[in-house]
């Protein structure tokens, strides 16, 4: 999306393993893997002699991490990690996860990739009934209610606890006995378990994280799965029968690593599909085909392969500027474009451009790389975006909640072509992204959360419905 999204929980990259000598140390390798989710902040919560001790901070997981001795203090066999990139909450030290909760009796570390969509009126009853809430951060209601139930097990009092929650999320918890995983009814956002050599566990928001620590792929958990992993090993169990698979369909054109496979689809093949799919839709009579590096370069690579042009390198991006979606203000995104990509004037001069981007959100973005190919002497620039137009908020754990910050919503493809002073703009069908993803589920438009496309949202929305 020309990595533009960003401003409410959490588009976050959760890590964890399960009894293994490397666990700390595991954990910065799995997070560095997953820092493409989040760079706002990042810590890992370890488990040592049945105590659990956390670092975090905010920064990125090298600055958090930069005296690499800290990971020494936290020793033990068995963590969490998490990066975060905030969608609810301020981005101060108490949102920063994982949460490490200090009761009487035990302690219990949390770590949360979503969004819930009945946090606020959830937070207002508990605190009519005395609760005090350490953070601004929606995740941390989970715990409240696991507090409140009477039931004998934590396991118990953890189905009861997600039962009260609304909207996505994919909770990663960790105490003194068991590690266990969660996601919600509907399964918006990926979270994957693999094996290790040494006979440990690791669970990820994606698998790239798992291939990055050398473990085996096992199984991606499904909607309303509640798995339990310890040392007598992995029990699945669920806290909701009541499911309908509805994957965050962002995942595949944006979020997602690349070498990530997301329920069984790889999703670079799915992006490649996606070019070919919109060259088949919007073709073009150009001289070349350019990507918005990195997230547009597998569409970019398919649409040329469909219409038999040339696949250039036209744009070069600074690695070391940070995804602009991650940037948390309007301002700051905007000037991370200009520091971010650069054109190669011998490559785009003279010639017939077709530029591939994955999505658009706010068009900033789209505007200022338009005018970079023009200025570098493109004769013709064409705009191809490989997903349909950008038209809903989300509310599921997407940091895009007002209609007024999409611009899909509020101009005509005509009208966005005049804005950028491209000389075409179209963009994939619903039906061409859909066959594109390659998902089989019996469920509407096979499985996807398409509401960012059409509003046709997979559950009634509870605080954010007047929002819709």
């Amino acid at each position: 999306m020309s990595n533009e999204i960003r401003s409410l929980n959490e588009e976050c990259g959760i890590f964890g393993i399960w009894n293994s000598k490397q666990a700390s140390n595991l954990s910065y390798l799995g997070l560095n893997s997953l820092q493409h989710r989040g760079q706002e902040g990042a810590g890992i919560a370890a488990l040592n002699n049945r105590r659990i001790n956390c670092i975090k901070n905010i920064g990125l997981l090298t600055q958090v991490f930069q005296d690499m001795s800290l990971l020494n203090q936290l020793n033990g066999s068995s963590a969490i990690g998490h990066v975060r990139y905030s969608t609810s909450g301020d981005n101060k030290i108490s949102n920063i996860q994982p949460l490490l909760f200090e009761f009487t009796d035990e302690q219990i570390a949390l770590a949360h990739n979503g969004n819930l969509t009945n946090s606020k009126t959830l937070k207002s009853d508990l605190e009519k009934r005395g609760h005090i809430f350490h953070s601004t951060s929606d995740s941390e209601l989970l715990m409240h209610l696991v507090r409140l139930s009477d039931k004998a097990t934590f396991q118990e009092k953890l189905k009861v606890g997600l039962n009260f929650l609304k909207g996505g999320f994919a909770y990663l918890i960790l105490t003194k006995d068991a590690m266990y995983v969660a996601l919600d009814r509907h399964g918006f956002r990926p979270i994957s378990i693999g094996t290790l050599n040494d006979g440990g566990y690791v669970v990820a928001s994606e698998t790239c994280a798992i291939d990055a620590v050398g473990g085996e792929f096992l199984r991606d958990v499904l909607p309303g799965e509640l798995i339990k992993i310890s040392d007598s090993g992995l029990e699945i169990d669920h806290w909701t029968d009541e499911t309908k698979q509805a994957i965050c369909s962002m995942e595949y054109i944006y979020f997602a690593r690349p070498d990530s496979n997301i329920l069984g689809i790889n999703v670079h093949t799915a992006r490649k599909k996606m070019g070919i799919n919109l060259a088949k839709e919007s073709p073009v009579d150009a001289d070349i085909v350019i990507g918005v590096p990195n997230s547009s370069l597998s569409a970019a690579s398919g649409y040329s392969e469909q219409l038999n042009l040339p696949y250039e390198m036209g744009l070069i991006k600074n690695q070391y500027v940070g995804r602009e979606f991650i940037q948390p203000n309007q301002e700051l995104r905007e000037s991370s474009v200009c520091q971010k990509l650069s054109a190669i004037k011998g490559v785009v001069k003279g010639k017939k451009v077709v530029l591939l981007d994955d999505s658009i959100v706010r068009g900033t973005t789209s505007k200022r790389i338009v005018k970079l190919l023009r200025d570098a002497g493109a004769k013709e620039v064409h705009l191809r975006i490989a997903s349909p137009p950008f038209k809903y908020p989300s509310f599921f754990g997407i940091d895009i909640q007002n209609k007024d910050e999409l611009i899909a919503s509020k101009l005509s493809i005509e009208e966005m072509n005049n804005l950028f002073n491209s000389d075409s703009l179209a963009f994939l069908s619903e039906e061409g992204l859909i066959d594109s993803i390659g998902t089989k589920f019996s469920e509407k438009y096979n499985g996807l959360d398409m509401s960012y496309f059409n509003g046709d949202y997979p559950e009634y929305l509870y605080d954010y419905e007047y929002r819709k």
